[in-house]
């Protein structure tokens, strides 16, 4: 999938010598949470909206370029490392430069979202399930094993999430033999944090529960 055809010059750079309200000049007006900042032709960083409204409005750009956040990538940066970067910065736009590291343009937020949206993982019809085993004690490969052993098939998997030096794995799947894969999940010691309601072993539980229940208010 070839992203670049997102990137957008909609805003032009701010300039070294722009004064500081310009940049609230634009703020006011867009819902960017930055503006990217050039000295010379050469990008150099991004001006956040809550450092422009702390400075005087008749400062230069060049009197607090300190307070710039240096972030962008690459025109070959991977959509999900784009999405990555755009939570590690807490920005909604991300410039983008070449491979010479020239200015192309940026990346808005939703548009790489639409992209995440438009992926299996989301738009596939099936059941999520959340396991959790050992850091050291699982591989994605048995994971994926796992599931078409039992002819289902993934549609994504990722870790969501450590615990105590226990991996949380989120896994979307088709919704084929759902209760093999989580019986089979089980046979491999992963512990099953959340499924669909179809899981037989859960209701199997509740049922005997309920019949002790009973068996002891007799």
């Amino acid at each position: 999938m070839n992203i670049t055809d997102y990137i957008i010059n909609d805003v032009e750079p701010l300039g070294m010598d722009a004064p500081i309200s310009k940049a609230q000049a634009i703020f006011s007006q867009l819902t960017y949470s930055h503006l990217p900042v050039m000295d010379k032709g050469s990008y150099i960083g991004c001006l956040s909206e809550n450092d422009a409204h702390c400075f005087e409005s008749n400062q230069k750009l060049n009197e607090i370029k300190y307070s710039l956040d240096s972030f962008q990538v690459r025109e070959d940066t991977h959509w999900l490392d784009v999405l990555e970067a755009f939570a590690q910065s807490q920005s909604n736009i991300m410039p983008v430069l070449n491979a010479q590291l020239e200015y192309q343009g940026y990346y808005e937020l939703k548009d790489i979202m639409e992209i995440f949206n438009d992926a299996p993982f989301m738009y596939e019809s099936g059941a999520v399930i959340v396991i959790e085993k050992g850091s050291t004690d699982y591989s994605f490969s048995e994971i994926i094993q796992i599931v078409e052993s039992n002819d289902s098939r993934v549609f994504g998997c990722f870790i969501s999430g450590y615990r105590d030096h226990l991996s949380e794995i989120t896994l979307k799947i088709s919704p084929e033999n759902l209760n093999a894969v989580l019986q089979t999940f089980r046979r491999y010691s992963y512990e099953i944090i959340s499924a669909a309601e179809e899981d037989s072993y859960l209701d199997t539980l509740k049922q005997r529960s309920d019949y002790l229940d009973k068996y002891l208010n007799i």
